[in-house]
């Protein structure tokens, strides 16, 4: 590589694809946000394996920006299988409170029913607002990233200290 930047793409998709995965599956979503943050430290870490350059917090931002947005989508694809799951939780859980509830307010049903029914734009913002901020956790963990694992890369000849003056004047 002779002092070019390594190739950002493979870490982001493999930290990406793994957070957002962790992020979709239930129960371990809890997690989301911690997710994200490791699979960009983790994109980071792969960055910097590999180079032959010292790799600035700016580098880390962009393996990081990746990789969340990779986790966009592997988030967006993984979780529509459980979505069905989701929806079927939301239903048992209304017949349940209002079996139990005396004071249910007015249309309670009916905006759980709504809710649970999700139209093509609704999706889109959903996966627009999850995109922004994936990422920016992504850039959060790859600035961490390369903070932790960057080598500080030095030039030939430059790691010989300078003589010092040890007499006593």
């Amino acid at each position: 590589m002779n002092g070019q930047r390594p190739n950002m793409f493979m870490p982001a998709l493999i930290g990406g694809g793994i957070a957002g995965v962790l992020s979709a599956i239930p129960i371990v979503n809890c997690l989301c946000c911690l997710w994200i943050i490791g699979g960009a430290v983790l994109a980071s870490y792969l960055l910097t394996k590999d180079s032959t350059v010292t790799l600035t917090a700016g580098d880390g931002a962009i393996v990081g920006a990746l990789s969340g947005l990779f986790a966009t989508f592997a988030d967006a694809i993984v979780s529509i299988p459980f979505n069905a799951m989701s929806q079927e939780f939301l239903a048992r859980f209304s017949e349940k409170i209002s079996d139990y509830a005396e004071e249910i307010p007015e249309g309670w049903a009916e905006f759980l029913q709504k809710s649970s029914e999700s139209s093509g734009p609704w999706i889109l913002v959903g996966i627009l607002i999850t995109a922004v901020i994936f990422v920016s956790l992504g850039v959060l963990g790859g600035i961490i990233g390369i903070s932790l694992f960057g080598k500080k890369k030095t030039v030939p000849g430059e790691d010989i200290a300078p003589p010092q003056d040890t007499s006593n004047r």
